[in-house]
């Protein structure tokens, strides 16, 4: 019985033993199944660190130190690569035909075309052409120009020599004659000498241009202006415009010659009565020389721009009216005849022909001559003329005729006249003080017959001197404004200038007209062939 139970027991104790056995091995042979791949990949993963090995050593050592840090980067780049196909937007198939088709034509369109390319190129070569074929025709037009100025120019010296040539010298002073030929020179124009109280013609150079021809006037217009603004009170007794009693003075006006001051004292006087002061003073009438053929010249009637007191347009005067008008101005208004002594002919000496007189106050008329006299002192005049005779003129430089005219009249002493100078210049480069050389040279031949007393009452009355701030600038300046713009961006030195300080500006009123512009026509100057017939030559304009 004992033994029985025994062996139930053993039997019993067999089978939980048995059943855990079996529990264990089946446990064993599934951990045996998993760990059967991890263990080829590690096979796998040892062998391409082994190749790696091979080929660099570190790069082995570093990646066996880690390996776990390398897997979880690739299951990271995994993750991210994933992400970003979910998350990218999703293209349009059509659409990106259309990029495609887009992209293809751009590409074609790029590429030049062939005949537009020479197309373009022909069109730049003719528009190359064009410019430089108006460049020509510029450079062509400015050689022609060039050319008839020249032309111009000979023609007026050409003219000048041959009326010289024929000018009548019977009863001339022969020595002042060859002074005013030879200080003339090369230069187209003519020379007026002539006894300021009597009227006696020492010399004319040039009798054509002196007599029969008359001439813009240019800023010796001034002097007529002045004496009408005098009169009419427009200037009052300071020399100021108006009421003003500061500023720019009537003397130091006349002596630089400043074109506002006079153009707007014409313009408060007027046209009409501009007209009538230059008549009163000679211009624009004739003078009754015992020579055929003189003109009367020119008066503006009906021309109110300011340009007329200033530069004289449409005015034309001879040498022998500004010769009659600044001789009146000096000699107490006293109007002479100019006379060309003929012995042979009057068979007689000299005789003075009876004159007329300035319808006028004298005080008008000789309130310019301070002005004329700070002209060869300080003024436009300066360089020319030697102030220490007792000059005293005018200036004008301005373009009339076709041409620049340079002008200057003059007596000398002021205080008490002898001979009155008026010279007239034509071409290109000429200006008023060229004209006044001119005159100056005249004045040196005739300084010995000359007596001046400096000290005397009337040499005190007429010298007013140069204002304070031109007294170390005592040069010339630019008279006209024609001038001006002919010369337009050359700088001078403030010097130069010669404004008296803290004169308020005066307005210009200046407009420009069709005199402002030279105009160089062609000049023919033809001569007769038989040298036993005399005539004069004639200028025949195409």
């Amino acid at each position: 019985m004992k033994l029985m139970c025994s062996e139930n027991r053993l039997l019993g104790l067999a089978f939980v033993l048995s059943l855990m056995f079996a529990v264990l091995s089946a446990g064993a042979e599934a951990q045996t199944k998993k760990a059967v791949p991890a263990s080829k990949t590690a096979v796998k993963k040892n062998q391409t660190t082994a190749k790696d090995a091979r080929k660099d050593p570190r790069q082995t050592a570093a990646t066996a130190k880690k390996p776990a840090t390398a897997k979880k980067n690739t299951q990271t780049s995994a993750r991210s690569t994933t992400t970003a196909k979910k998350t990218a937007p999703k293209v349009d198939p059509k659409v990106s035909k259309t990029a495609a088709k887009t992209s293809t034509t751009g590409r074609k369109t790029a590429k030049p075309d062939p005949k537009k390319t020479a197309a373009a190129r022909r069109a730049e070569e003719a528009r190359r052409q064009a410019a430089l074929a108006e460049q020509r025709r510029r450079e062509q037009a400015a050689r022609e120009a060039r050319e008839r100025k020249l032309a111009f120019e000979r023609g007026l010296r050409t003219q000048t020599v041959a009326n010289i040539t024929n000018d009548v010298t019977e009863g001339e002073d022969l020595k002042v004659r060859e002074a005013a030929v030879n200080a003339l020179g090369n230069r187209a124009g003519t020379v007026v000498v002539m006894e300021a109280k009597t009227g006696k013609l020492l010399t004319v150079v040039n009798q054509d241009w002196a007599i029969r021809h008359s001439f813009k006037p240019c800023s010796t217009i001034k002097l007529v202006t002045g004496v009408a603004g005098i009169n009419e009170e427009v200037i009052n007794e300071s020399g100021g415009v108006g009421e003003s009693t500061s500023g720019l003075k009537l003397d130091n006006a006349l002596a630089r010659s400043n074109n506002p001051y006079f153009q707007q004292v014409g313009s408060k006087v007027g046209n009409t009565k501009m007209i009538d002061y230059a008549r009163k003073l000679g211009l624009g009438t004739r003078t009754g020389i015992n020579v055929e053929g003189e003109t009367a010249g020119k008066l503006p009637y009906g021309n109110n721009n300011a340009r007329v007191y200033s530069h004289g347009d449409d005015f034309e005067v001879t040498p022998l009216q500004l010769a009659v008008m600044v001789s009146a101005l000096t000699n107490g208004g006293k109007k002479v005849v100019p006379q060309i002594h003929k012995p042979r002919v009057e068979k007689a000496a000299f005789r003075e022909k009876p004159s007329a007189r300035v319808d006028l106050p004298r005080d008008s008329f000789e309130g310019v001559l301070p002005g004329m006299v700070g002209a060869a002192e300080y003024g436009t005049a300066a360089r020319g003329v030697d102030a220490a005779m007792g000059v005293a003129g005018k200036t004008g430089s301005c373009i009339g005729g076709g041409s620049w005219v340079g002008l200057f009249a003059s007596v000398a002493p002021v205080e008490d006249p002898k001979y009155a100078v008026v010279v007239i210049t034509r071409g290109q480069d000429e200006r008023g003080r060229h004209a006044a050389a001119i005159a100056g040279q005249v004045y040196r031949q005739l300084n010995s017959r000359i007596n001046r007393n400096p000290e005397s009452i009337w040499a005190k009355k007429y010298v007013s001197g140069p204002p304070p701030t031109a007294v170390a600038a005592a040069v010339e300046t630019d008279e006209d404004e024609d001038e001006a713009v002919e010369q337009t961006e050359i700088a001078k030195p403030a010097a130069v200038r010669m404004v008296p300080a803290a004169q308020p500006a005066i307005k210009k009123t200046v407009q420009k007209t069709s005199q402002s512009k030279p105009v160089f026509p062609p000049v023919v100057i033809t001569y007769d062939k038989n040298p036993s017939e005399v005539k004069r030559p004639r200028i025949v304009k195409n």
